[in-house]
């Protein structure tokens, strides 16, 4: 791809020099008329170049740019010489190929647009001897990218339609739409963790794949807008959970490195690691081997967020479009439909209005209030601003009950004695809540935290299998089978059997015991100092390559616009009137009616020496034979056409592929498959009123 706008003049004349020869003199008598013999090719582009260099050329040439051109041309700087296949990709839904093709081949036509081959390839690009006039339309990318800001639809907006906004706002979450977040994510590390130590006997996977029934309805009530099973394999990719066996565990480190990440930089590699779940599908997980591509769409999505504007509210075909750029710029393989709806499941855009989107600005993660409210009954509330770090300290001792638009926990008996066993005391514990609730811990908690600890101290069961038992405690041993015991090491410490962790669990809940310590061994550090499986996101463009901010069309171009339609229309005018007065054939009139018509009659001197190879590309109304002819000629060669015709008083146009015309009584059906549909389409060929065969490019056979 170039980074230059405008190639060479030398450039674009061997690009010239490369056309078919047929096409090269058609397009040079199209200019200068009959071409005296000998000719040279060299002189003749140098006459051409001259030609298009003139100043009342180059005026015309700027005043017959429409606004489908203009679009064309901003695409064609925009992409830096893109494939034609690009182009229609850009253009999807608002253009069809068809359509766009006959834009690009009149654009050709009228020495805009050129062609050239790269690596095999056909290129589009901008004829650098217009570039001072092209040049305006190239930076006119509001055409492009429709965009309002909000302070805009605020105005225009009733209250009446604030209120309808409001109940789709709330429709959309009781209809299951809620978003991904830190909050959520938190909830999900509480949710396996207290499944984990709750339920140890029920596996969280079914053994032939997928979650167990128990843990979905489980998931559902507390996640209630979410797929847990999409969004558990989406970690699962991520690596911040792995499944063991039939569990599934956290690899805290890696939870520790997705936390120095910012709000939307964790939700980057959500959305890429979602668009991998759905590209692989596979049963067995292997996040290594997704690595790359997780970071390849991470990035992109950075890239693309980039291009949005907080303040501004997008239309989805302008995300699609950005989109399309950065793909072209990138080289990125991406499906852009599954990507904007996994950042939307993010939450990084969201609906604002029915048509329009926004860039949502995630927070930046500094807490200068409280960020989570605890009431009497040890439910803790949290709130958006509290950062990834802290949610994930909260997660390992809370329990989590609910997490759709409102997000709470629960410190309860379960969740803190999960807590000591993965060495966090009571005080770390009453700090952190102090600290993030603004000092709004009540005595009771407290006294409950430090109640929980004490006990949790008075029975321990060690790997070895090895039980402690405090002074006052010491009669349990009476109650226990002798045989479960075959050492005292020291006064209240005991060796057990090895395969007796599950019967004594069982005779010390018999026993009146209902909190045992199982404290596991401190992680080791990993010895990779620095290292995060987690780099931030960044954008693969330098600045200057960037999207610059779509916005509306300024008034000043708007003016330009205006004055370059009247000079279209009066010189379309002024054309006209002098081929009326001119002594020709019908055949040499409406041919010459057709190229004022397709703006490639650029001065008088193009009428009045014109040499003319009749081509019958279109034909109207009652002109069946022409209709006809124009027909077999396209289903002959397969080239695209329009077509025009009345339908419930009104007209209908369509861009097709023709295929046949079948006899039916009196008159001919012209099938045609519309552009974008698969079914033909049958119009009885007395009925069309326009029919026009739209040519291939000039630069091609």
């Amino acid at each position: 791809m170039n980074n230059t706008i405008f190639r060479t003049i030398d450039f674009w004349k061997s690009a010239v020099m490369t056309m078919p020869d047929n096409s090269f003199f058609e397009l040079l008598k199209s200019v200068f008329g009959k071409i005296k013999t000998p000719f040279n090719k060299q002189q003749l582009l140098k006459d051409l170049e001259t030609f298009l260099l003139r100043e009342d050329i180059q005026k015309t040439i700027a005043a017959y740019i429409d606004e489908n051109d203009a679009k064309v041309i901003a695409t064609t700087a925009l992409f830096g010489e893109p494939a034609p296949q690009e182009l229609e990709n850009f253009f999807c839904g608002e253009l069809s190929s068809v359509q766009l093709l006959d834009i690009i081949v009149n654009l050709e036509e009228r020495f805009i647009l050129y062609r050239f081959k790269e690596e095999n390839k056909s290129r589009l690009a901008l004829n650098p001897i217009l570039e001072q006039i092209l040049l305006p339309f190239t930076q006119n990318i509001s055409i492009l990218f429709s965009a309002v800001s909000k302070a805009e639809v605020a105005v225009s907006e009733t209250a009446s339609q604030q209120a309808a906004s409001q109940q789709a706002a709330s429709q959309q979450v009781a209809g299951q739409k809620i978003i991904l977040d830190d909050r959520i994510l938190a909830g999900l590390l509480s949710f396996v963790s207290q499944w984990e130590s709750a339920h140890p006997a029920i596996a969280f996977f079914k053994p032939e794949g997928g979650l167990r029934r128990q843990i979905n309805e489980a998931g559902k009530s507390i996640f209630p807008g979410i797929d847990l099973e999409q969004v558990i394999g989406t970690l699962q990719i991520l690596g911040l959970f792995r499944a063991e066996g039939d569990k599934l565990v956290h690899d805290k480190k890696l939870f520790e490195d997705f936390a120095l990440l910012s709000p939307r930089q964790r939700m980057e590699y959500c959305t890429a690691a979602l668009l991998v779940y759905n590209e692989t599908k596979m049963q067995e997980i292997l996040p290594p081997v997704y690595r790359s591509r997780i970071r390849e769409i991470a990035n992109f999505a950075h890239g693309l967020l980039d291009f949005l504007d907080t303040q501004l509210l997008y239309t989805e075909k302008t995300l699609k479009r950005m989109a399309e750029v950065l793909k072209a710029r990138t080289g990125t393989n991406i499906n852009i439909n599954l990507l904007l709806e996994a950042l939307e499941k993010m939450g990084l855009i969201a609906a604002a209005t029915s048509e329009l989107k926004q860039f949502v600005c995630r927070s930046t993660e500094k807490q200068e209030s409280p960020s989570i409210a605890i009431d009497s009954g040890f439910s803790v509330l949290v709130y958006p601003e509290l950062n990834f770090t802290d949610a994930i300290v909260l997660a390992a001792f809370l329990n989590i009950k609910e997490a759709g638009a409102v997000v709470r926990f629960e410190l309860e008996k379960e969740s803190a004695v999960r807590a000591f066993n993965n060495n966090k005391n009571a005080d770390e514990i009453i700090d952190l809540l102090m600290r993030l609730s603004g000092g709004r811990v009540e005595e009771s908690l407290i006294w409950n935290l430090k109640e929980w600890e004490k006990r949790y101290g008075e029975v321990s069961l060690k790997k070895g299998i090895v039980l402690t038992l405090t002074e006052d405690k010491r009669y349990i041993l009476e109650t226990l089978p002798a045989e479960m015991v075959s050492e005292t090491l020291a006064p209240g410490v005991y060796l057990l059997n090895e395969n007796a962790e599950s019967s004594i669990t069982s005779a010390l809940g018999k026993a009146g015991i209902d909190i045992i310590a199982r404290r596991t061994a401190h992680e080791k550090k990993s010895s990779v100092v620095g290292y995060s499986q987690f780099p931030p996101p960044s954008a693969s463009l330098n600045p200057q390559e960037k999207i610059p901010a779509a916005g509306i069309q300024q008034p000043q171009n708007q003016e330009i616009k205006t004055s370059s339609d009247n000079h279209s229309a009066e010189m379309t005018a002024e054309l006209n009137s002098i081929l009326k007065k001119m002594p020709l054939a019908d055949t040499e009139r409406a041919e010459l009616s057709a190229r004022i018509q397709r703006r490639l009659v650029l001065c008088e001197a193009q009428l009045k020496d014109a040499s003319l190879r009749y081509e019958k590309l279109e034909a109207r109304h009652m002109d069946y034979m022409g209709k006809q002819n124009v027909a077999k000629q396209a289903i002959t060669q397969q080239s695209p056409v329009e077509i025009v015709w009345p339908n419930a008083g009104e007209e209908k146009r369509i861009f097709g592929i023709p295929k046949t015309l079948e006899k039916k009584e009196k008159d001919l059906i012209f099938v045609v498959i519309p552009a974008g549909e698969e079914e033909p389409l049958r119009i009885p060929l007395a009925k069309i009123s326009l029919l026009r065969r739209i040519k291939k490019s000039i630069f091609e056979n």
